[in-house]
């Protein structure tokens, strides 16, 4: 290969940038997304155009070496972002950000083991992806320039450069299709949002971006527009598996329909907006108030004071789904999903942060923050809805229980804050170190510690039902390979099987927890809920088929799983309204008739009569009357209902405004804004 002139450096350097970013991009956009959505291909190359070129000019403001210093390491700083995000991807099935990378060590401290399975799970896409990188490191002199560019080229180009990203970030704002513009010009950061539209190397820009310019002016040129109709799909065959056209909540047992219509207050506290807008000096502060006056509380029910005065049990379950449950495997989980409250139309989206993000959507109510760890940063805001300090205020006693390294995710710091005297590996709960840990040695050790409190509330976090689901490197799965041997022998891959048996761990620390209640004289007393953290990524799409019986549809099925909430006194109720993990938290406050604002939070109790709304980390959503996919931008109404001119519309708007105000929450501890009083106590 000959060296290219030097006048034609600049060229040929760029259009390599362009080829090698375009290639990774459309590459790992395929590998996630297994097609390029709407206009992304154009998005993606025009922005990678621009990068392309930023790139070869500062690759030409040196010498010979120090250009080829410069080019390389752009070159090289690329697939890095590239392999992580690709690793990462294959592990956890989504994306990560700087933050999370940035905390990259707690991870590989405790999880090495996952990660180099993951490098391994992604080495051919890794190798495809290294291979022109190091062509470019071997042949790369040859179109890199070795004289300084300066005068008017520069300029010139400069100019170029800067016209280029005004016309592509207007282009983008001018565009109000579906999340378009909301994945770019304002909102929240979401990579789920930016990577299929506008690629890797863009969705780290705007990032940084944000991270820069985070609380100042800048967040205040441009308010967001309300998006436009999304096209109505009313050819496509229904995706989700037996869903009701109206679900209506039950009545509680032994109540009779003929009995008068009893009017219910709201589930709100006495708030006076008015007077907290014209007192606030901060602009944010003041539009939050605006927002949540204006938001539609849930009225109390039938249901509400259901479980006043009894003990609650909540867990959060590590990797648990409804794929994990059936009558000969895991009977105690098949119990509790088919007694107590049965929710037939229950989901649990994935966030970033997987566990964390699992954690702080169904304890808080509220969406976690693209691009941060929300639980462990809500440990220094003032939560007066969390659990741990609604029941401590009650008058209950509050415990957290997590049986793994009790610092990972921040969770000393956030779980204290939440009300919860808590407990993990190295704290004081002693248990086996072995990876994973028991779920039935931490029920052994724990249930002891509060069982005789009157009354007690008790979170636990659970861990053995985490991947790599194998035989050889999970304890959980090899200490219960006997009892999945029907399933390997049946066909079952190992994966499959070494997942239903890490959740066998689970129903059996279930089965002791029920059992202890019982001998102890505080079951019928006793409230279990149960619901994962995220569904169970640590299987490939074609495994959780094999589990499933049929192949599962990934924008919305894949989420669709079992929320149990199950006392032994109560009859059996079904539920078939739509419900997500988010709805958690006010539907128990209800249930256990605290005190607690509905407005305050992005969820709504079950059992109100607020209408269902299932947000999802891509900003699709699901309401009674349909489901939009922010993927293809299209709403598809359910079998027989008639959608409302503007109603998806109207929809999607408000599903970016709770990632909008959820991430203002965070960023402003804005409870302690609206209760300073309380958020004054609780500091001291």
């Amino acid at each position: 290969m000959k060296a290219v002139p030097e006048k034609y450096r600049l060229l040929y350097l760029t259009v390599f940038f362009v080829l090698y970013f375009y290639f990774m991009e459309i590459l790992t956009v395929l590998r996630r997304y297994k097609t390029i959505i709407g206009m992304g291909a154009v998005y993606i190359l025009m922005f990678t155009v621009i990068l392309a070129l930023f790139c070869s000019l500062v690759s030409s403001l040196f010498g010979r070496k120090g250009n080829r210093i410069a080019s390389i390491s752009f070159a090289t700083l690329a697939f890095l972002i590239f392999g992580t995000q690709n690793v990462y991807f294959t592990i956890f099935n989504t994306f990560t950000t700087l933050d999370s990378v940035s905390r990259a060590g707690d991870v590989l401290t405790d999880f090495w083991k996952e990660a180099l399975a993951g490098i391994w799970h992604t080495i051919i896409p890794l190798l495809i992806i290294l291979l022109p990188l190091v062509l470019f490191i071997v042949f790369g002199s040859r179109i890199t320039p070795e004289k300084r560019i300066k005068g008017k080229r520069f300029t010139l180009l400069a100019a170029v450069l800067l016209a280029l990203q005004i016309g592509a970030a207007a282009s983008v704002y001018l565009n109000t299709s579906g999340v378009m513009p909301y994945s770019y010009v304002y909102g929240t950061f979401s990579p789920e949002l930016s990577v299929p539209r506008f690629g890797i190397l863009t969705t780290t820009r705007i990032e940084i971006r944000d991270m820069l310019f985070k609380g100042t002016a800048f967040e205040k040129v441009i308010s967001p527009k309300a998006p436009k109709q999304p096209e109505i799909n009313t050819e496509a065959e229904p995706i989700l598996p037996d869903m009701p056209d109206a679900p209506d909540i039950p009545l509680p047992p032994d109540t009779n329909e003929a009995d008068p219509i009893i009017e219910y207050g709201d589930n709100v506290l006495e708030i006076d907006f008015d007077s907290l807008i014209a007192a606030e000096t901060d602009d944010t502060i003041a539009d939050m108030h605006r927002y949540f006056s204006s938001v539609q509380p849930t009225a109390k029910n039938e249901y509400t004071g259901m479980f006043e005065g009894k003990n609650l049990i909540w867990i959060v379950a590590e990797g648990f789904s409804s794929l994990a449950v059936d009558e000969i495997h895991t009977p105690t989980l098949f119990k509790l999903s088919h007694e107590g409250f049965v929710f037939n139309n229950f989901y649990n989206p994935i966030w970033g942060v997987s566990t964390s993000d699992g954690e702080y959507t169904t304890l808080l109510s509220l969406i976690p923050k693209s691009g941060t760890w929300s639980c462990k940063t809500s440990s220094k805001n003032y939560l007066p809805f969390a659990f741990g300090n609604l029941m401590s205020e009650a008058g209950y006693t509050a415990r957290a229980y997590h049986n793994h390294t009790y610092t990972y995710y921040g969770r000393d710091l956030s779980h204290p804050n939440m009300g919860y005297d808590y407990k993990g590996v190295g704290n004081g709960l002693e248990i086996e170190e072995q990876w994973p840990e028991s779920d039935v040695e931490m029920m052994e050790v724990t249930v002891p510690e509060y069982v005789g409190d009157t009354p007690f509330h008790t979170y636990y976090m659970t861990v053995s039902g985490h991947l790599e689901y194998n035989f050889m490197g999970n304890m959980m799965a090899y200490k219960h390979k006997s009892e999945v041997q029907d399933m390997l022998d049946a066909g079952y891959s190992e994966a499959a099987s070494a997942y239903v048996a890490c959740q066998i761990e689970l129903d059996r620390a279930m089965e002791y927890l029920i059992k202890a209640l019982e001998e102890n004289g505080t079951l019928e007393d006793t409230v279990i809920v149960l619901s994962g953290d995220h569904y169970a990524y640590g299987l490939t799409q074609e495994q959780r088929a094999e589990l499933a019986g049929h192949e599962i549809e990934s924008n919305f099925e894949e989420f669709r799983t079992t929320l149990m909430i199950w006392n032994s006194e109560m009859e059996t109720v079904e539920v078939d309204k739509y419900c997500c993990s988010m709805d958690i938290m006010p539907t128990l406050a209800n249930l256990f008739g605290l005190e607690y604002d509905s407005r305050l939070m992005m969820g709504r109790d079950i059992f109100s009569t607020a209408p269902p709304l299932i947000v999802f980390n891509n900003h699709s959503f699901i309401t009674d009357l349909g489901r939009y996919n922010s993927t293809t931008d299209t709403f598809t109404p359910n079998d027989g209902v008639a959608v409302p001119e503007g109603y998806a519309a109207e929809m999607l708007e408000k599903v970016n405004d709770q990632f909008t105000y959820s991430a203002k929450i965070l960023d402003n501890d804005y409870y302690a804004a609206v209760f300073p009083e309380g958020a004054v106590k609780v500091g001291e």
